[in-house]
């Protein structure tokens, strides 16, 4: 059977599968009160991107902001860090927890070497912006955050996220990142630590990204 032959046998099927769907005019269709880019009424925004967070196996902590450096050190020592990158742009009271709790700090000025991303065990970051509705974070390498290889390489990436930073879905946030991506800017998705499965779903972590994300949230 050619191509062409093929393809007729589709549309054939389809519209035989169709034959019998009453046909609704257009001014019938039933209206949508959404409009793209727009916050969606949600009421539980937080918890709803807390919920998806967990959902990927991501650590997840709500703090405020004047506790946020001691959540940050905590949060790398529980997941057993000795040294890690802070991008500029970082919060000085956490650069300086951080450098206090007795951690290797890298700074990358100038740019570390794959090699050295390689062997630091954690990045602490902040986003642009994360919609609620799936549980994406969205960095637009900005101040806090970093080029993109540092919340690609090291094994584990701690990131920050203010509530005000969080949209109820994708198209919300996207309209958020608009600005960066016409300035053409790199712009990383994050849903979770990096995982993988074969075709026997056996998961493996960590083959495209860090092994394990832990959001701190902080509110107020």
């Amino acid at each position: 059977m050619s191509t062409s032959e093929a393809r007729e046998a589709i549309l054939s099927r389809i519209r035989t599968a169709l034959a019998d769907v009453p046909g609704v005019p257009a001014a019938e269709d039933t209206p949508v009160p959404w409009t793209y880019g727009q916050p969606r009424v949600l009421d539980d925004v937080i918890d709803r991107f807390e919920d998806r967070v967990v959902d990927y196996r991501a650590g997840f902590e709500r703090c405020s902001a004047s506790d946020l450096p001691n959540r940050v050190v905590a949060a790398l020592r529980a997941h057993g860090v000795t040294s890690t990158v802070l991008p500029a742009g970082l919060d000085a009271a956490v650069v300086d927890a951080v450098a206090g709790a007795g951690l290797a700090v890298s700074r990358d000025d100038p740019p570390l070497s794959r090699q050295q991303l390689d062997a630091t065990g954690a990045v602490v970051t902040t986003c642009a912006t994360a919609a609620a509705e799936t549980g994406t974070i969205m960095m637009d390498h900005g101040p806090g955050q970093g080029r993109r290889a540092l919340s690609l390489v090291p094994d584990v990436h701690l990131c920050i996220v203010r509530a005000d930073q969080v949209a109820t879905d994708v198209p919300e946030a996207v309209a958020r990142i608009a600005g960066a991506v016409r300035d053409q800017r790199p712009i990383t998705w994050i849903s979770g630590g990096s995982a993988t499965s074969d075709i026997e779903l056996s998961r493996v972590e960590g083959v495209h990204g860090p092994r394990t994300l832990h959001v701190l949230l902080v509110e107020g």
